[in-house]
């Protein structure tokens, strides 16, 4: 009987403290937060997400209103640490290391904290995102500090993150409120960034593929970089299954690394595995790159081959468009025309057109 009662004191006890806790903490916060109720806040949650490159920057916060209150200065004080929204702590995601304001900052979850002055502000990356708010915050969890500047804006009553000057390696992150704008630019080395996942994922299912080392190879191509890499990436696709699209590709990459004897051999062998539809497809890409006497080639081998193609006639009109032979031109597009689909026929029809006004339809 006494460990019971003892149990109940030590249990009202505990009760109390809490209360206690709870209570003294209870002018910090609205009053329609709970500590263990999922309430309607009067600052309500948000998330944004931006990829740059294939990395993910997400921001979780919540938007207190400006009401009519002055909130630089008074509301948020200047000179203090602020977590940068209401509620909780605001955190921001790298799914990859980044730089910020040209500073590294490695991949993970970081507490977003503010230190709001008239004419300059610090951001600060803690690597405590669990607290809440900046009511513990402390120093020596940062992982980085930036100062930046803040800017005139148009007004925000709720505020608002956003991503803006988007561009292939980079993005700024603003938070917006009340009249200000608080800038600072994310920036991530993509090609590294690339080049690690490409290492992991061309070790899954997606190894036994040949898109995959195509797509690999491809980007690497497209972006100029890494570019034996890109061949023995184009070689590995190949040997899961050889292909058109994958001879080709490299005999992209051998052009690029100017061996273009073997480049010729690569590509020839890529014809004899393609369809009468790649061969127009490629003969199109040749004429784009002034490649007249090469495309000319195939589009007459691919219309001896495949007469009953409709699209290997409209192959030779391209053919006499591009050498002024126009009537010749509009007799084979009428010849597409009548075996052409009925989806293609419009398409083809203002061809026909062009070719009648004299016009070169590879223009």
């Amino acid at each position: 009987m006494f460990r019971d009662t003892f149990r109940e004191m030590f249990r009202a006890a505990s009760r109390g403290f809490l209360f206690c806790l709870l209570t003294a903490a209870l002018p910090a916060i609205s009053p329609a937060q709970s500590f263990v109720l999922d309430l309607p806040l009067q600052s309500q949650r948000a998330e944004i997400t931006q990829r740059i490159g294939i990395t993910d920057v997400t921001i979780n916060y919540h938007r207190p209103l400006v009401n009519d209150r002055k909130v630089w200065g008074d509301l948020v004080p200047y000179g203090k640490v602020w977590r940068a929204g209401a509620n909780i702590n605001t955190t921001i995601t790298f799914s990859d290391p980044v730089m910020i304001e040209g500073k590294p900052l490695d991949r993970g979850t970081y507490g977003l904290h503010m230190i709001p002055n008239a004419d300059e502000w610090t951001i600060i990356f803690s690597k405590n995102s669990t607290s809440w708010g900046a009511f513990t915050y402390d120093e020596k969890e940062d992982a980085l500090r930036v100062t930046v500047k803040p800017k005139p804006a148009d007004m925000h009553n709720a505020l608002t993150y956003d991503f803006d000057d988007l561009k292939p390696d980079s993005a700024v992150v603003e938070l917006e409120w009340e009249k200000i704008a608080v800038p600072f630019k994310v920036s991530v080395d993509v090609h590294s960034v690339v080049d690690a996942s490409l290492k992991k994922q061309l070790r899954n299912l997606s190894q036994y593929t040949w898109i995959s080392w195509d797509e690999a190879a491809n980007y690497m191509l497209a972006e100029k970089i890494n570019l034996d890499e890109a061949l023995a990436f184009a070689n590995k696709s190949i040997e899961n299954e050889d292909r058109f699209d994958n001879e080709t590709t490299k005999a992209k990459v051998l052009t690029a690394l100017n061996r273009k004897d073997e480049a010729a051999v690569a590509q020839k062998k890529a014809l004899e595995f393609a369809t009468p539809l790649q061969m127009h497809g490629y003969a199109r890409q040749l004429i784009g790159e002034k490649r007249n006497e090469e495309a000319f080639a195939i589009f007459r081998e691919n219309a001896k081959k495949h007469p009953d193609q409709w699209f290997v006639h409209t192959g030779l009109a391209r053919m006499y468009s591009a050498q002024g032979k126009f009537d010749e031109a509009a007799k084979e597009m009428q010849l597409s025309i009548a075996a052409a689909p009925e989806s293609q026929k419009s398409y083809l029809d203002g061809l026909e057109k062009r070719l009648e006004s004299k016009q070169d339809i590879n223009q």
